[in-house]
């Protein structure tokens, strides 16, 4: 990994996922690109909605210093920090600070949001996980040493999710995690026989040229499935493909990765599809 972007708030979720990164960027010799995007509070605007020029420097100076007070950690002694700052709070923005940066993988913590906040609101790290094209590793507690064991793969098992079993097979090589892969088989319309679900895992396995085993888990939903199978084989990290809906289609349909990331106890990793 050559090098590995964390967005950071300051929240303790972030600091958790920087010690993951910083750990990371030890054992791989990688640039950690350390990024902040200030944001205007409403409580500055005047009646106009107009921020004079001596205020926004005033606040860019002051997220600054908060920023170079946050880098100051024992455990990121030896790491090598790019630290970046942007004035508005896109969050498109950090995939374009992955492009430039030729990054291969973005670390955030996650706040965790539940039933119609989620809704309305979501949180950052899903933002995130909608617009990245490169891998995003959502870190679930605090750990300065992030050693996966086991990674359970999950995904439909179609053709457009070949790249992304891709990226898990290496993955797991870089963080020597043994790779579980598993199909989830829901009833209704998406049940299939065993017959037909082997037939499909069969075929997906030849398209991506991989001899892996694969587990066919029967489950009400596939996100009920995938956190009841990682539970049962002892995950330390689970990998899921999103698509990264945008807009209404994304309110309508959802995405499976994002509702796993948001409300898994253990270490997700979503890959665009």
């Amino acid at each position: 990994m050559k090098s590995i972007i964390v967005p950071v708030d300051f929240s303790k979720q972030s600091e958790q996922a920087l010690k993951v990164a910083a750990d990371l960027a030890k054992m791989h010799g990688s640039e950690l690109l350390v990024l902040h995007m200030l944001e205007l509070s409403p409580a500055i605007m005047t009646d106009s909605g107009y921020v004079s020029q001596e205020q926004i420097v005033h606040l860019i100076k002051i997220g600054e210093k908060r920023f170079n007070d946050f880098l100051d950690k024992p455990y990121l002694k030896g790491v090598n920090i790019i630290p970046i700052i942007k004035h508005y709070k896109v969050f498109s923005e950090v995939s374009e600070v992955a492009e430039k940066h030729d990054a291969e993988l973005i670390v955030m913590g996650s706040h965790g949001t539940d039933g119609l906040q989620e809704i309305f609101i979501g949180s950052n790290t899903e933002r995130v996980v909608r617009t990245s094209d490169i891998p995003v590793l959502v870190i679930k507690g605090d750990m300065e040493k992030f050693r996966p064991e086991r990674f359970v793969f999950a995904c439909d098992f179609k053709e457009e999710s070949v790249p992304a079993l891709l990226k898990a097979i290496e993955m797991a090589k870089l963080l020597k995690s043994q790779l579980h892969l598993v199909y989830i088989n829901t009833p209704g319309d998406e049940f299939l026989s065993t017959e037909d679900a082997y037939n499909r895992v069969s075929k997906f396995l030849n398209l991506a040229k991989v001899g892996l085993e694969v587990q066919i888990y029967n489950d009400y939903t596939v996100e009920k499935g995938v956190l009841n199978y990682s539970e049962s084989v002892a995950a330390d990290l689970i990998g899921i493909p999103t698509h990264g809906r945008k807009g209404l289609s994304h309110f309508f349909m959802g995405s499976i990765g994002e509702n796993i990331a948001n409300h898994s106890n253990t270490a997700v990793v979503t890959f665009k599809i």
